[in-house]
Order: C-alpha cells, then sequence, then structure tokens
C-alpha cells in the first residue's frame, strides 16, 4: 500500500475512533445517578435540551463521520487542508468537552476526553504531515 492510501486509512480510522469515543461519552453519561429524570425534564446542568442543541450535537456527530469518508475519496490538497481544520476544531470541542469535568469530575469522561483529544491531534498531525506526490 503506498503512503498516500496509507495517509488516506489513518486518517478515516482515526474520525471513526474519534466519533466512537463521542458516542461513549455521551452514552456512559446516562448511566450517572439522576441524569435520566435530568433529561426527562428538559434540562440537564443548567442547559435546556431543545431543537438548537440537539441540532449541534447531530452537527457534531456527522461531521466526523463525514470527514472519514472525506479522508479517502477527496482530492489531496482538500482533504490535507480540510482535515486539518476540522481536526483543530475538534481538538477545541474536546478541550470544552473536558474543562466540564473541573466542577464535577468523573473519570469515565476524563479518560474518553483526554483520549478523544489525543486523536485529534493525531488527525491534524497526520494532516499536516501529508507526503508530497513523487
Amino acid at each position: 500500500m503506498d503512503d498516500l492510501v496509507l495517509y488516506k486509512v489513518r486518517l478515516a480510522v482515526l474520525w471513526l475512533f474519534s466519533e466512537v469515543s463521542f458516542l461513549g461519552v455521551m452514552l456512559l453519561t446516562f448511566l450517572k445517578p439522576g441524569i435520566v429524570q435530568d433529561i426527562i425534564s428538559g434540562n440537564v446542568q443548567g442547559v435546556a435540551i431543545n431543537q438548537e442543541l440537539l441540532a449541534g450535537y447531530a452537527v457534531i456527530l456527522l461531521l466526523g463521520l463525514t470527514m472519514a469518508f472525506v479522508s479517502l475519496t477527496v482530492r489531496d490538497s482538500i482533504n490535507r487542508g480540510a482535515n486539518v481544520v476540522v481536526g483543530i476544531v475538534g481538538i477545541i470541542l474536546s478541550l470544552l468537552g473536558l474543562s466540564e469535568q473541573f466542577t464535577n469530575p468523573y473519570a469515565y469522561a476524563v479518560i474518553i476526553w483526554i483520549a478523544h483529544i489525543l486523536v485529534d491531534a493525531s488527525i491534524v498531525w497526520y494532516a499536516y504531515n501529508w507526503p508530497k506526490k513523487p
């Protein structure tokens, strides 16, 4: 397998890892005491569950899945730039997710958010070090 194809596959797998970890932290959050009652009430930790919030989560979820596809299909120059930019956005969002753990820490969330940050940083690193065509 040539270097370029290997980079594309690595990026796609990293994006999929990123999305599964995001889903994991969301799913495990349902197991926190009292969270289901908060969700039913429509307010979790002072944040109202509304259409805008849910649409935002949908965009975040679809963005990583879209980037996995883009990593395998789009022209190299666009691919590299898109992965760097969206990867940096992912790092910022992951840092925000991790920062929420400072007030009410849960070990599972800290572990997953740190892994998410490392994966997003790997995406940026691989995209930035995209191999040059011979």
